[in-house]
């Protein structure tokens, strides 16, 4: 690190302790440090598509709505909502002490309150093709972007799809339905990426792009804890750039920084046991915690038979496909190569973590070489005889777990050759329905199962269904399940098509997956959650 940078964070730390948002200072120094190991492209919640946006943006700004730590909605700008008899018009009433942080772009620089006109701009803006939103998926094809929006007063927001979809509460939860206001965006135009506004428990005071991101305490917080104490706790927030996982935990243990999220390979064994507990060495140094997180980890097999790879593969026979699934040992493999940070997955595609998700109800594939065996002599392929060799696409950091998969395969007489490639190419291969079998995942847009199952809807393109997977009895399920207000018989057509998915194994479902964090003993009541979303507000540092 340069001298400047060196300077330039140290002046950034002293500098949060004096400085807010609003007009009371704190000197008690309840700053969280965190490493962002691969950098922060924007602060604009349009753009919030991965981790390492999707953290900063839901400390600046507000949804309608948003997820608890059980993935419950709940209220948070809007403090109630009405849904009309045919659940096509949703009304949310409005929060009238939310103020905007302070900006030059508002009158006298101070924040004004925010209002329903506010939410028809933002969620315009999301769909407006000059924005070019990551987003823009959220609405289209569901929302009338000209008469979907609407504010019926400062106070009430109205929302109108063209047709029900149940999971609507869930997409309107995710960061890129933050509010802005549109004196700011008009203001910085495409630089409003480096200069944020929003109604968040913090709110924007530096970014040296590459070193740090200062983030402070906003005074003028709207939520209050159960007993009436202004949230958030933290004074503020320091994210470091550091691109080192070795140099992030080095960092941890110097109480240089107070937690790091998943734990690299090259130096889990250092830290945890086979059985994913924390060695005895560490006890007392450091606090582990592991949590579901909506995510599940595959391998994907193209079934499209239209498909001249598909035509040409055997990997077009059901019964060859089932007979991969039962030919590796999830367990071991989670156990060996992950210190058991997961859990094997033996259901079906929805991860734990859901309601929809129950082993004793979707009956998914368990190690059982002698099955498998009996599988490709059924497809023809008696201990393997004549079953060409089949590639698997993968990337380096999956490597191991795609070698142990080959290996135990080849056991049962089924060939992998295991090709390792960039990962902007295996996107563009499986977005281009160029790869027959390929590694990968899927995390949790929103806390709704029909999220994992569009995956499989044969009306949708790839992405999301990359496997090209189409069958005609699920495709009616998962469009009665979008109009099914019940939750518990809504969870039954998913745990139906899931069972559906199952059975026809165009994926090869490997784990669910867990959060993973390291946390600094001095850290108080910071609470993980099945989105993995960074949540700080009733966050306290021990001193």
């Amino acid at each position: 690190m340069t001298g400047r940078s060196k300077f330039f964070i140290t002046y950034l730390t002293v500098f949060i302790l004096f400085v807010s948002c609003g007009s009371r200072q704190q000197h008690n120094n309840q700053v969280f440090h965190y490493n962002e190991q691969t950098g922060i492209a924007t602060l604009d919640p349009a753009f919030a598509k991965n981790q390492s946006i999707i953290w900063p943006v839901h400390q600046l700004y507000n949804t309608l709505v948003e997820t608890d730590n059980n993935l419950n909605i709940v209220p948070s700008l809007a403090y109630r909502w009405d849904v009309s008899a045919d659940r096509r018009i949703y009304t949310f009433h409005l929060r009238n002490d939310v103020f905007f942080h302070d900006n030059d772009a508002f009158p006298g620089g101070k924040g004004r309150k925010m209002t329903a006109h506010d939410i028809v701009y933002s969620f315009r803006r999301i769909i407006d093709p000059t924005t070019a939103s990551t987003g823009t998926w959220i609405f289209n094809d569901r929302v009338d972007g000209n008469a979907g929006f609407t504010a019926l007063n400062d106070s009430t927001f109205q929302l109108t799809l063209i047709t029900p979809f149940t999971p609507v509460l869930g997409l309107l939860s995710m960061q890129y339905c933050s509010i802005v206001p549109h004196e700011v965006v008009e203001k910085y135009g495409k630089d409003f990426r480096s200069h944020p506004c929003g109604t968040g428990p913090f709110c924007f005071k530096a970014w040296e792009e590459g070193q740090a991101l200062i983030l402070r305490r906003n005074e003028h917080y709207f939520e209050r804890d159960s007993t009436g104490r202004q949230l958030p706790y933290l004074d503020g927030i320091k994210i470091t750039f550091y691109d080192s996982k070795a140099t992030e935990f080095l960092l941890l243990r110097q109480g240089e920084l107070d937690f790091i999220n998943d734990i690299e390979a090259s130096f889990k064994d250092e830290i945890l046991t086979k059985k994913g507990q924390l060695r005895k060495d560490w006890e007392g140094k450091l606090v582990l915690s592991v949590h579901s997180y909506l995510n599940t980890e595959y391998l994907g097999i193209l079934v499209d038979s239209t498909n001249p790879l598909v035509k040409q593969s055997p990997l077009r026979f059901r019964q060859v496909r089932q007979a991969m699934n039962y030919g590796f040992d999830r367990r071991k493999m989670v156990m060996y190569l992950r210190n058991s940070l997961g859990i094997p997955a033996e259901s079906g595609f929805i991860p734990a973590g859901f309601p929809a998700f129950d082993s004793s109800v979707v009956k998914g594939y368990h190690y059982n070489p002698e099955k498998a065996r009996q599988l490709l002599a059924d497809a023809g392929f008696p201990g393997g005889k004549g079953l060409p060799e089949i590639k698997l696409l993968t990337i380096a950091i999956y490597s191991d777990m795609a070698s142990f998969i080959a290996r135990q395969l080849e056991e049962v007489g089924i060939h992998v050759q295991v090709e390792v490639i960039q990962k902007s190419l295996l996107l563009e291969q499986t977005a281009k329905s160029q790869a027959l079998f390929f590694r990968a995942s899927w995390i949790a847009d929103y806390p709704e199962a029909e999220n994992y199952l569009s995956v499989f809807y044969g009306k949708n393109p790839a992405p999301p269904n990359y496997t090209q997977y189409k069958n005609a009895r699920f495709d009616a399920l998962y469009e009665q399940a979008l109009i099914t207000e019940n939750d518990s018989l809504r969870n039954k057509m998913y745990q139906q098509m899931d069972q559906l998915v199952i059975n026809d194994a165009p994926v090869m479902p490997l784990w669910y997956d867990v959060v993973v964090h390291l946390t600094n003993p001095l850290v108080k009541d910071f609470q993980p959650n099945g989105l993995n979303l960074l949540e700080l507000r009733r966050v306290h540092i021990e001193k």
